[in-house]
């Protein structure tokens, strides 16, 4: 019941505007009719409305932007898109034709145009909740999605270091080769410093030894036990030493008596 006093009321508008510009062909009355038209679904008769109108103001806006729709209720997409586009490149900020726009691009699968208008309708109205919508659809809005692409490398390419640094550029395996091969061509050289001196010291022991043997030759070898080689040589010495000393002692006593008989 509701519905048909509104249809009634539109379909007497409709009349009234239609007689209005039948008698002045300039006027733009074609604008409240093509709307009438457009409410009560007649797409057809409101996109011919707005196409006699365009012809007499060209560059008309609203005209454009309203033809744009009713191309798009009646199926003609690329229609649509062209005259919207042209539309908004004079009026870039016409939300109602960016709105249309979103609406095609996501048919046709153009993401990105259809998150640039959502960007323009949100600069306006950041709490546009049909905008947010689709760009939440969309993956996010064309900002962060260029972010995200800046981001990332354009080609990954490892970069291997020039030719004569490699060359020359010691590698740390080697380094640690050389290293160890190093520390084992000095340890010899050390120890043999070491047990030379302990041998020659031995040697010059042994001959002391020796010789005190071949002057005393009565010294007895066992009085201290050698620990070890050096120790016992040392030892050995200090023997011997002792034993020369008793000796001497002995010999001075026995000569003095004699001295003093003679």
């Amino acid at each position: 019941m509701a519905q048909n006093p509104q249809a009634a009321a539109s379909a007497l508008e409709i009349d009234r505007l239609a007689t209005q510009l039948a008698k002045d062909p300039h006027s733009k009355a074609f604008m409240p009719l093509a709307e009438e038209y457009g409410k009560v679904g007649m797409w057809q008769e409101a996109a011919a409305v707005l196409e006699d109108g365009l012809k007499l103001y060209p560059g008309f806006i609203t005209a454009m932007v309203a033809l744009g729709r009713a191309y798009d209720q009646m199926g003609q997409a690329t229609k649509a898109k062209a005259i919207l586009e042209e539309s908004v490149k004079v009026s870039p900020e016409n939300l109602r034709a960016h709105r249309t726009l979103i609406k095609i691009y996501q048919n046709q699968g153009m993401k990105e145009s259809a998150l640039l208008s959502c960007a323009v309708i949100l600069a306006v109205n950041p709490r546009d909740e049909e905008a947010l919508s689709v760009q939440a659809a969309l993956g996010g809005s064309l900002t962060q999605k260029k972010e995200i692409e800046r981001s990332k490398p354009a080609n990954p390419v490892t970069i291997a270091p020039p030719a004569q640094e490699m060359s020359t550029a010691p590698d740390q395996s080697a380094t640690m080769v050389d290293a160890r091969e190093n520390a084992s061509a000095d340890a010899p050289s050390q120890s043999p410093t070491v047990k030379e001196t302990d041998l020659t010291l031995q040697d010059r022991t042994g001959e002391r030894l020796v010789a005190l043997e071949q002057d005393f030759p009565g010294a007895d070898s066992e009085l201290v036990p050698a620990q070890s080689p050096q120790d016992g040589a040392v030892a050995q010495l200090e023997a011997w030493l002792r034993a020369i000393e008793l000796r001497r002692q002995d010999r001075d006593a026995t000569n003095e008596p004699q001295t003093k008989t003679s």
